[in-house]
């Protein structure tokens, strides 16, 4: 049923979409009119706001990229490989791996969101190789898993308020994670989804005659690791004594950070991925072969969060942000404001793909309107998060990497993405307003 429901999205996206280029591009020059049109700002004015917010992400992109780089890096090691295959060994047809993926990917992403973004990608690789499958929907359902980060572990809207000395602490005070991730509701809305997306995902997988399979260029990544001796220096770069002295100090710092209380970030990630990568690959030789070919699919990354970056800049300075959480507001009561939060905070998040930064802007204006209703502050702040993770299904800025490491472009998955966003709304809705 699925299958047919979904066809008529998945030709609309192919159609429709650009690439994710100029999908930035179309995006810009829509905040630049509903900024000068609803909030009387002038021409030169919003372009200046735009210019200075443009290299705001400059950290934030580096981190994305090394999220590409270091956990493809880690993921073609000798091991690593094996293990994935291993596992995506466990499914034996089509429908199993569309399920497998999808379960590994909300397990990963809850955990960490950049961790779930590579290991989904990779792992549906591992599937790739070892069932015919129905290739962009297996890459979409390993992307669809990242719906439930901002719900995880890792979601950046709980672990802000749960952080003593935080931006609106004067306001709300300090919201422990009892209060948000590990809230009823919230753990309610995280087990529904492992439950309904594989499932969604499974019923979308078209038949046999109508699925398209993946390039086996694209699957055979594996970087050349032949041993070359012709100089003094060649015995450097395949030498086993530096590459795992360097490694295992990466480990020592890893292991102490956990001991003294760290905790999951995209930094540490990073680093687990790299100094990982660095002991597995044995020699430094085979490690700089993988990262070559690991940059070859950061280039989107590079020229595209800057042009977010100017948006996230004109959405805030110019109010707009604000407005649209505002009107949402206006219409809600004490027990409809998570739901009305969830939509703005979906809506914002198409324009403001960063769940930190969207906190920042809405914030100001749903933490007095939950003050003033009544409302549960706390579930008002995760409705924002959820609303954040929510159109992520729509917006390619975070499905980048999974792309570039999966060989595909945006219009491939976007479709059936579109089906997950429609049932996970009502889904995340349901329990947001009644539980």
């Amino acid at each position: 049923m699925l299958d047919k429901a979904s066809r008529p999205l998945v030709s609309m996206v192919d159609k429709y979409l650009p690439d994710p280029y100029l999908f930035v591009i179309i995006l810009t020059l829509v905040a630049f009119i509903a900024a000068m049109v609803f909030e009387g700002h002038g021409p030169m004015a919003v372009i200046e706001m735009w210019g200075d917010g443009f290299w705001n992400l400059l950290t934030f992109s580096m981190q994305m990229l090394l999220v590409l780089v270091t956990g493809f890096m880690m993921a073609s090691t000798p091991l690593v490989r094996g293990i994935l295959n291993r596992i995506a060994g466990l499914a034996k047809t089509p429908g199993q791996a569309i399920i497998l993926v999808t379960f590994v990917a909300l397990i990963a992403s809850w955990i960490n969101w950049g961790f779930g973004l590579v290991v989904g990608a990779l792992f549906a690789k591992a599937l790739a190789r070892q069932i015919r499958v129905h290739y962009p929907l297996l890459i979409a359902s390993a992307y669809s898993g990242f719906i439930v980060w901002h719900g995880g572990l890792a979601g950046s809207i709980p672990l802000v308020i749960a952080t003593e000395g935080h931006f609106t602490e004067d306001v709300i005070g300090v919201i422990g994670t009892g209060d948000t991730i590990f809230a009823f509701f919230n753990l309610a809305i995280v087990v529904a989804l492992f439950i309904i997306v594989p499932l969604v995902n499974r019923l979308m997988l078209p038949a046999e005659k109508d699925s398209v399979y993946a390039d086996p260029n694209v699957l055979d990544d594996e970087p050349d690791t032949a041993v070359v001796i012709n100089r003094p220096a060649d015995h450097l770069e395949n030498s086993r004594t530096l590459a795992w002295l360097i490694g295992f100090s990466g480990i020592a710092f890893i292991f102490q950070y956990f001991m003294d209380g760290g905790g999951l970030n995209l930094n540490i990630v990073n680093f687990m991925f790299l100094f990982i990568a660095i002991i597995l690959h044995q020699t430094p030789k085979r490690l700089l072969a993988s990262l070559n070919e690991a940059v070859k699919g950061g280039a989107g990354i590079v020229i595209q969060f800057p042009f977010y970056a100017g948006i996230m800049g004109v959405m805030t300075a110019s109010g707009l942000a604000a407005s649209i959480s505002s009107g949402f507001v206006s219409i809600a009561s004490a027990e409809s404001l998570p739901f009305w939060s969830f939509l703005s905070a979906g809506l914002v998040n198409i324009f403001v793909p960063s769940g930190g930064g969207q906190w920042a802007v809405q914030a100001s204006v749903m933490l007095p309107a939950a003050q003033e209703l009544g409302a549960d502050i706390p579930r008002v702040a995760m409705a924002v998060a959820w609303g954040d993770a929510w159109t992520n299904l729509l917006q390619p800025f975070w499905a980048l990497p999974v792309l570039a490491i999966a060989g595909l472009k945006a219009k491939d998955i976007m479709g059936y993405c579109l089906m997950v966003l429609i049932i996970s709304g009502v889904v995340i809705s349901a329990g947001l307003t009644w539980l």
